[in-house]
């Protein structure tokens, strides 16, 4: 009797035994497997830290950004990030220099204004996206022997002076022995957005567009891509995200985070293809169909518009500072030392 009673209890036993070990076992598979498994946006809503980013215009040039957005490499890097368009390099500034936007992605050259302005707290350059341009000269006929002589005598629609579309046209210009002030007409008086429509209805013999201006005008047959602003320019430090020197100061914990993100998407740019590029970024261009953005990331693509690393290069700020001295813009140069730093990009590339 005692040996049944012995075996019911070491039975039963057993039994407790197998049960608490799967409750166990159930147990820390719940509690672990949130952490092998990309993680959502819910997932990190305790311990992400709020960022928002002032970007100068909304357009596929910046790629790279906007894969690590749909990614969702800022989660990963515990950034919870809230994109704001500026429409414009001086509002986007101003956002930033204000505290409304505490990073700005822009043209440089308004660092170097801002700077020379005489600015205490003025804003750094902590990563550089684009090294070319991207603007696009478009004709009203094909043009397959284009070469730059043609613009003189033309009646051209240009960007707004001082932008950097138009500095680098102008820059292009000079290279080639044409004086953009003698030898052609370039209209500056029409808005960025705007130019595309106006060319359309038939004003000017040329215009310099950015996309998706230059591949629609072609789409609707009003127009020729002729020219890349972007290959003729050679390597040009065209945008680069930045922040207050305080902020940077205060936040290197988010500003290496951050870039580390933008990172991330400048390797699945630079490791996939101008069609999956375009899979990932199409719900940030609803307007636009997926067979035209994957042809603007394709003319990109191919003329090498987006750097491995987002380190910014003394002799890439000394460049953009000729070029505002040819276009007229900067009297005195703004030291490198102060307006860049590469300890975070050189970190993310690591």
């Amino acid at each position: 009797m005692k040996k049944k009673m012995l075996s019911i209890l070491l039975t039963t036993a057993l039994l407790l035994g197998i049960l608490t070990a799967c409750t166990s076992t159930d147990t820390a598979k719940e509690t672990s497997g949130s952490g092998s498994e990309k993680k959502t946006a819910s997932d990190f809503s305790q311990e992400l830290k709020e960022v928002t980013l002032n970007e100068v215009a909304h357009s596929i040039f910046y790629a790279p950004m906007y894969v690590a957005i749909e990614e969702g490499y800022f989660e990963e890097e515990g950034i919870e990030l809230t994109l704001v368009t500026g429409f414009g390099a001086d509002k986007t500034m101003t956002a930033v220099l204000s505290g409304s936007a505490d990073i700005g992605f822009m043209g440089s050259e308004a660092s170097i204004y801002t700077y020379n302005e005489g600015a205490r707290d003025y804003v750094v350059n902590f990563a550089q996206l684009t090294q070319r341009a991207g603007n696009f000269l478009v004709a009203r006929e094909e043009m397959p022997d284009f070469t730059w002589e043609d613009l003189k005598g033309k009646y051209v629609l240009g960007g707004r002076k001082g932008g950097m579309p138009e500095m680098v046209f102008e820059y292009i210009l000079k290279q080639n022995d044409i004086d953009p002030s003698t030898d052609l007409e370039i209209d500056q008086s029409i808005d960025f957005g705007s130019t595309a429509a106006a060319f359309s209805e038939g004003k000017a013999d040329f215009t310099v567009e950015f996309e998706p201006g230059a591949t629609n005008l072609e789409k609707e047959g009003k127009g020729y891509v002729v020219a890349s602003l972007g290959t003729d320019s050679g390597y040009v430090p065209y945008t680069a995200f930045s922040a207050k020197k305080s902020y940077i100061e205060n936040n290197p914990d988010i500003i290496q985070g951050f870039t580390n993100a933008i990172q991330k998407g400048m390797d699945y740019v630079q490791t996939h293809t101008p069609e999956e590029i375009g899979a990932v970024i199409a719900p940030q261009f609803k307007e636009t169909d997926l067979d035209t953005i994957t042809t603007i990331i394709t003319r990109y693509y191919d003329q090498d518009t987006w750097k491995e690393n987002l380190i910014f290069r003394e002799e890439s700020f000394d460049l953009l500072q000729d070029i505002l001295e040819e276009a007229g813009e900067l009297t005195t140069r703004a030291p490198y030392e102060d307006l860049v730093t590469t300890e975070y990009a050189e970190k993310a590339a690591r």
